[in-house]
């Protein structure tokens, strides 16, 4: 059962950060170029919602373990015309048939999931052979600086911010876990604390 920090304070510190207005513009960089049928890992508060191309996209259905945030999401800002399903779920086992999704996308989730390798692999599974993964995800920094302290900080930072770890690569790990790389770019985010603020996005392809 989640404690209360997880039930009440938790989704409204997640509110705060994911919605800032640097973050929402590192959303609007990916989401629109989802199409068909889309699988929304993680879908949290469902703050991607507003971005999704009604024209472009037959379905969105995301996942979230959080019945707090499944609600949150529901309840998301969106166009009338987009439909959407939200489901309890994990993104390392995920209920879905293989090959049964046009675009799967990861946004601020490979941080907080327990095997992001697993939650890849599922990925790649539930993707069609011409799918494509669309990615936004803060990790560690090239920094030496940064990563030290982002290192240093993790143990709390995992503690206060629902299993958020500061320290996971991005495109290395989506590379690994079987995807070609079609579009990558980088960046730290700005207004944004610096261990928090390396941002890699981009899509990717069954290899």
């Amino acid at each position: 059962m989640a404690s209360l920090y997880d039930r009440f304070i938790l989704p409204k510190l997640l509110a705060c950060g994911c919605s800032s207005s640097p973050i929402m513009k590192q959303r609007a960089k990916v989401v629109p170029k989802a199409a068909g049928r889309v699988l929304e890992l993680g879908i949290g508060l469902g703050l991607n919602l507003a971005f999704y191309d009604p024209n472009r996209v037959t379905r969105v259905t995301g996942v979230d373990p959080a019945p707090e945030l499944r609600a949150r999401a529901l309840a998301a800002a969106r166009d009338p015309r987009l439909s959407v399903a939200i489901e309890d779920g994990t993104a390392e086992a995920l209920p879905f048939e293989d090959a049964s999704f046009d675009t799967v996308v990861c946004t601020f989730t490979l941080c907080s999931v327990h095997t992001p390798q697993a939650a890849l692999a599922e990925a790649r599974r539930v993707l069609r052979p011409t799918g494509t993964l669309l990615f936004c995800e803060h990790g560690l920094a090239p920094d030496a600086d940064i990563a030290k302290w982002q290192r240093r900080l993790e143990p709390l930072w995992k503690r206060i911010a629902g299993g958020c770890h500061l320290t996971r690569p991005i495109s290395t790990a989506i590379a690994a876990a079987g995807f070609d790389l079609q579009q990558v770019d980088s960046m730290y985010v700005p207004n944004t604390p610096k261990i928090t603020a390396w941002n890699e996005w981009g899509s990717a392809t069954v290899r």
